[in-house]
C-alpha cells in the first residue's frame, strides 16, 4: 500500500509517501514541498498546489490520501490561509478519487511517538527512525507530511487486522 500525506499550507505544502512493503516494512519513497511565493496572487498560489498534488498523485499513484485537520491558534488569517490550502489538496485527491484519512496534529503525534504533546523534533526524530533515514527530512513540512502517510498507513493496518479477526 502506498500513502501520500499531506502537510498543508499556502506558502509551502509538505508532500511524504510512504508504502509498506510485503515483509511489513515502511519505506519513504519521496518526500519535498510545494512552495508558492507570498508575491503571487492567492489564487495563483492555490492554483499551483492544486497542480503539485495532482502531478504527485499522477506520478506515484497513491492508494490513498491522508492530510493534517486544521489547528486554529490565535491568528485567524494565517488559518484561513492554511485552510484554503487544505481544501485545494482536499479537491485534488478528490478528483483522483482517492480514499482521504484525515488527522489531528495530536493523533500524529501520538501515533509517531506514543505521546500526543510530543514536541515537533521528538516527531521528526522518529520519523527518520521509523524510516531508516539517514538525517530528518528537510523542510520541516515534508517531516510532518511524512508522519502523516505513516499514521495512515498504521490506521489502515490496524483495521486490515482488525477485519481479519472479525
Amino acid at each position: 500500500m502506498l500513502v501520500l500525506g499531506i502537510d498543508p499550507g499556502t506558502a509551502t505544502t509538505g508532500s511524504g509517501l510512504v508504502r509498506e512493503d510485503e515483509d511489513g516494512a515502511v519505506v519513504s519513497v519521496a518526500y519535498g514541498v510545494i512552495k508558492t511565493e507570498p508575491k503571487t496572487p492567492m489564487p495563483q498560489r492555490l492554483q499551483a498546489i492544486y497542480q503539485g498534488v495532482t502531478r504527485l498523485i499522477r506520478e506515484y499513484k497513491p492508494d490513498e490520501g491522508a492530510i493534517e485537520e486544521m489547528f486554529f491558534g490565535k491568528n485567524i488569517s494565517a488559518a484561513i490561509h492554511v485552510a484554503q490550502g487544505r481544501g485545494v489538496a482536499l479537491m485534488a485527491m478528490a478528483d483522483a478519487q482517492l480514499p482521504i484519512r484525515e488527522y489531528k496534529p495530536a493523533q500524529v503525534k501520538q501515533t509517531i511517538t506514543g505521546y500526543g504533546n510530543a514536541p515537533k523534533e521528538q516527531m521528526q526524530e522518529m520519523v527518520r527512525t521509523l524510516l531508516e533515514l539517514e538525517t530528518i527530512p528537510k523542510p520541516d513540512d515534508a517531516a510532518d507530511a511524512l508522519a502523516i502517510a505513516i499514521t495512515a498507513l498504521q490506521s489502515s493496518r490496524w483495521e486490515r487486522l482488525v477485519d481479519d479477526q472479525g
